[in-house]
């Protein structure tokens, strides 16, 4: 971990938040009101609160913009384990998001002010539109390229790891110290440019090795910052009787705690009223626990240790360094210890972490099913030659998780439930049924069904539509609408005056694409809907979102069948591309087996292996198309050339 110019070097972040964040919500998943709190509240509240140590208002800014960033992650590890709202979690994790960004730049700017330099409205505007566009426009910049240096990349995940790790860091060091523009937000950019169009470059496997490795960095980083910063506190504040060793210090510390606390209540509160009608939507319950969430970590300590390390001089004195590290210190510890232990009482008090109906009858449903497969599995090795057989009793008594299931095997289709349509219960079973399509998506991804830049498409109309859930049916079509159209001209191109062929070379680039994102849709919706009924049955709060799928695909099923008889063509040239991959998959997946079961050596797999994976890149970048008709074609077709 390395300081630069007084900030910290941050760039393993870009995943941390970024990436996880878009793969589950897309980009609408913050409000942009939530993200100012911390920083209008360190503003307000600390350039009031000047401590007894001949601080300046500067001083007193800088503390403020260093503990304005947040750290989420112990909150929102419990608000998914006690099963809060995603909404609740995701405000919370996209505020604190933006809000480090934001406290970060703050703090440059505070820094310089606090080091001599003018603190006048026009070095202000220029400092923070500087850093704003150009860290933006070099992050954008840079995320096109990788994006498209990733395209020729072909399941490689240690040449994946190894561009996003190289990138993001280059990144920051180019906006730091080359550009002279934040590097925290080129990298958050570019972690946003990842998370839009790059997050299907990353396919099965591959995308979970990923998610792996950047949390892996982000665990050792936060680690390494907490380690850090305790030994330098240890070293520098309790080994000095000035601060440790008085008991104003200690007493300016809860001080300053209450204040943080009181700020973030009165922001909250202020804002509270945009909060509820924009966005997402927050109710009194969610204010509540976004007001006690403001946890500090990693983030503040780094800036801490920054200005620690920038002290000793004419501008911030030792023991002033000391000081700002012993109070964010302090304010992590007592910001962790006691919202993070409490968050959980909280959320009973509020009843926030209580089961829906729809949810308790999923949830005892998938305990039946528990069941079931445990007997199968009983089933298929309970008895054998070798060994002879065992006693399903004994076996259940070693089960602990099974034995509360006994007795309990009555399927909750037959439940009183059955009927419940309350709105709040199609909601959760939109959302689930919303991402079983998803998760058809990255399958046929896998399969090579769709393409990277179909799979884009069709992620984004999800996640649009899941944010919609709550106030209108299924509508994750409407986000493809504008892709899929099939104008009326294209039917005065089926005469016979204008060659066939022709004109579906002319058009099939643009019919391509929509062929495949229709036909995506459907199987999609398809798959998940015989998930739904087969997890839900015939129930009716299952039938009204079923219905609702089967109503968003008419208008594709429509321009499939105009596609099929204006240009069959097209779809012939399509599912030859998907049989191909397929088949080409599968065979991958063969050699694989061969290799598991001993059957082959490794230099025999490689040598296979390399077959098989350069048809692929073959296959994707030379896929197979309609080809341009010959002379003789353009006459034969043609009813007044073809006397000629």
């Amino acid at each position: 971990m390395s300081w630069t110019n007084g900030s910290a070097c941050w760039p393993w972040s870009f995943d941390f938040h970024v990436l996880d964040w878009f793969s589950l919500e897309g980009m609408y998943a913050f409000d942009m009101e939530t993200y100012l709190v911390h920083d209008v509240v360190s503003v307000l509240c600390y350039l009031q609160l000047t401590f007894p140590y001949n601080w300046d208002w500067k001083t007193s800014l800088l503390l403020g913009a260093l503990l304005g960033a947040t750290d989420p992650v112990a909150v929102v590890a419990l608000l998914k384990e006690l099963g809060a709202s995603k909404k609740m979690t995701t405000i919370i994790d996209g505020e604190s998001l933006m809000n480090d960004g934001v406290s970060v730049v703050v703090f440059q700017l505070f820094l310089k002010m606090v080091m001599g330099s003018t603190s006048d409205w026009s070095f202000i505007i220029k400092f923070l539109t500087q850093n704003s566009f150009g860290a933006v426009g070099i992050g954008v910049a840079l995320g096109i390229a990788s994006v498209f240096w990733l395209r020729f990349v072909f399941n490689d995940i240690v040449v994946q790891i190894t561009v996003t790790l190289s990138v993001s860091y280059f990144a920051y060091y180019t906006a730091q110290e080359w550009a002279g523009v934040s590097g925290i937000l080129t990298v958050m950019t570019l972690g946003m440019f990842f998370a839009a169009f790059a997050r299907t470059a990353f396919k099965g496997e591959n995308h979970q090795s990923l998610h792996h490795f950047w949390e892996m960095v982000a665990y050792i980083a936060n680690t390494l910052v907490f380690i850090l910063s305790g030994v330098i506190i240890a070293v520098g504040d309790f080994s000095s009787r000035k601060i440790s060793y008085e008991g104003a210090s200690w007493g300016f510390l809860f001080l300053l705690y209450l204040y943080v606390q009181l700020s973030r209540c009165v922001m909250v509160g202020v804002l509270y009223p945009l909060l509820r009608r924009f966005g997402y939507g927050l109710d009194w319950k969610e204010s509540i626990i976004l007001t006690w969430s403001g946890l500090r970590g990693a983030v503040s300590l780094s800036l801490a240790l920054s200005v620690k390390q920038s002290s000793g001089n004419s501008y911030i004195s030792s023991e002033t360094g000391t000081r700002f590290l012993f109070f964010t210190g302090g304010i992590v510890f007592l910001t962790l210890v006691v919202n993070g232990s409490t968050t959980q009482f909280l959320l009973h008090l509020l009843r926030m972490d209580t089961l829906t109906g729809t949810k308790k009858r999923i949830l005892e449903y998938t305990k039946f099913q528990m069941m079931n497969t445990a007997f199968k599995a009983f089933e298929n090795l309970g008895d054998d030659e070798e060994l002879g057989s065992a006693d399903w009793h004994t076996v259940i008594g070693h089960i602990p998780s099974l034995k509360n299931l006994q007795g309990e095997q009555v399927d909750p289709h037959d439940g009183c439930e059955a009927g419940n349509v309350d709105p709040t219960n199609i909601m959760d079973i939109r959302i689930r049924f919303l991402n079983g399509v998803q998760a058809a998506y990255w399958e046929m991804l896998d399969d090579g069904r769709i393409t990277q830049g179909t799979a884009n498409v069709l992620m984004q109309s999800v996640d649009e539509a899941l944010d919609l859930v709550s106030t209108e049916s299924l509508c994750d079509w409407r986000g493809l609408k504008p892709c899929v159209h099939f104008p009326k001209y294209y039917k005065f191109l089926q005469s016979r005056i204008i060659p066939r062929k022709f004109v579906s070379y002319l058009i099939v680039e643009r019919l391509e694409s929509a062929c495949y994102i229709s036909s995506a849709f459907l199987r999609a919706h398809r798959i998940a809907r015989q998930q739904l009924h087969g997890f839900l049955g015939d129930s009716d709060i299952a039938s009204v979102v079923i219905n609702e799928s089967e109503v968003e695909g008419e208008e594709a099923k429509q321009f499939l069948e105009d596609v099929r008889d204006s240009f069959p063509q097209v779809l012939s040239v399509l599912k030859t591309r998907q049989v191909t991959h397929y088949v080409l998959n599968h065979l991958n997946g063969y050699i694989k087996n061969l290799e598991k079961v001993g059957l082959l050596e490794g230099k025999e797999v490689s040598h296979l292996h390399d077959a098989v994976q350069s048809d692929l890149k073959k296959l994707l970048r030379n896929p197979p198309s309609l080809k341009l008709p010959n002379a003789h074609d353009l006459i034969t077709t043609n009813p007044l050339l073809r006397p000629l």
